[in-house]
């Protein structure tokens, strides 16, 4: 029987083995209060943390301001009003975070891409993150497209003399 190609897969090209690393998780949680800006601090956590290799497994709160960086954009796109947050996920790290965030308004209408500066909580924003202290992220350029893309590698553990 031949082979189908996957989604993943055209018929003529080969295929390339996915990327993967397992790692133990810790956690952290937090809560954002009004006027703190969500993308400064996610950062701001990221940096005094030392986070590496981290995950946003979960998001929920509203925003009055939206600023999104959409698909195929320069720039930000931004929006005042009252948002509810229905996603925040991606990854984080010291080398460089990827995140993307979905927003509901008052309508139910859903806006979503890549979460810049100036995403300004409302009433609150509860934050579940995920931290995998093996792990490094880096981001390399790809080959395929010329964007800067994740790398996973196991850290490097320095071992002492007694």
């Amino acid at each position: 029987m031949k082979n189908e190609p996957t989604l993943a897969q055209s018929a003529d090209e080969p295929r390339k083995p996915a990327q993967s690393q397992s790692a133990a998780m810790q956690t952290y949680t937090i809560r954002l209060r009004p006027g703190q800006d969500l993308k400064a601090e996610l950062d701001a956590f990221v940096a005094a943390h030392h986070i590496e290799a981290g995950a946003l497994l979960t998001c929920v709160g509203s925003l009055t301001d939206l600023s999104l960086r959409l698909a195929n954009q320069d720039g930000a796109t931004t929006w005042q009003g009252h948002f509810e947050i229905v996603s925040l996920v991606g990854t984080l790290s010291t080398n460089g975070s990827h995140l993307h965030l979905s927003a509901a308004d008052s309508t139910g209408r859903t806006l979503g891409g890549h979460l810049m500066p100036g995403c300004r909580i409302y009433t609150t924003a509860e934050l579940l993150i995920g931290v995998m202290p093996t792990l490094v992220y880096t981001r390399e350029p790809d080959p395929t497209y010329g964007y800067r893309e994740l790398v996973v590698r196991k850290k490097s553990v320095v071992k002492k003399r007694p």
